[in-house]
């Protein structure tokens, strides 16, 4: 068995252009929701599901994102630089890998939040982590009770959790919430250069090998200034309930 997933790379270097005008003057990742960057939410919350280092990629206003994630202690960070070239998500995972180390990783994009149900959606997607069955385990949400969701749904899960893709013009019940665990065979024979991850998840579901994990909680779609607002509300009136 491959040790505890205790690193996580986490996906901050992209544009932001549905985020804009809020990403013309800052980085999508440092985009606040209730008071504390999107960036924050999501190392907060890898850190109390057991992350101890992250590796966090860094090209749309990259000194902002430098000397904002100067001051954290936990997890412990460190930079991959994309300054050059923007190399989209797999190829910046690609660009990462020799950061990450030769275990298993969680992946984890800058703009997905969530609140738990009951214990951290983190520590559950570690603990079902199995390298003899699983090149990727996703962490998916139920797109109708998502917030700021309105997608046709991204793939369809068996009973054993095992996925498949919809088909075109179909709708499937669950949502990619942008996090996941990816063990390094899933890079072997990775593109050169910028491309995304669904080439790599693709040849995992030929092999059999992408699985996926639900939720426990509400997940909330953060990708415009709308949603933004979206969310916050929400989150106002789950407290005060």
């Amino acid at each position: 068995m491959t040790d505890k997933v205790t690193t996580a790379m986490v996906l901050a270097a992209g544009l932001g252009t549905r985020m804009r005008p809020l990403t013309d003057t800052m980085p999508k990742p440092l985009v606040p929701l209730n008071g504390k960057p999107l960036l924050d939410h999501v190392l907060d919350r890898l850190a109390a599901g057991g992350i101890t280092r992250a590796v966090v990629n860094v090209h749309h206003f990259a000194d902002q994102v430098e000397t904002h994630l100067a001051h954290r202690k936990a997890p412990a960070i460190t930079i991959s630089d994309e300054r050059g070239e923007l190399l989209d998500t797999g190829g910046g995972v690609v660009r990462a890998l020799p950061l990450l180390g030769k275990s298993p990783f969680l992946i984890h994009n800058s703009d997905s939040v969530w609140v738990d149900g009951i214990g951290s959606n983190i520590a559950r997607l570690i603990a079902a982590f199995d390298p003899e069955r699983m090149d990727s385990l996703m962490l998916l949400a139920l797109g109708a009770n998502s917030i700021g969701y309105d997608g046709h749904g991204d793939f369809l899960m068996a009973p054993d959790g095992l996925l498949a893709r919809r088909g075109e013009r179909a709708e499937a019940p669950f949502a990619f919430t942008g996090v996941s665990i990816a063990h390094p065979r899933l890079f072997e024979d990775a593109p050169k250069g910028p491309f995304s991850l669904n080439v790599l998840w693709n040849r995992a579901i030929e092999r059999g090998r992408l699985f996926g994990l639900r939720l426990d909680g509400v997940w909330m779609h953060v990708g415009t200034p709308q949603s933004v607002e979206d969310a916050e509300s929400w989150m106002s009136r789950a407290v005060s309930a």
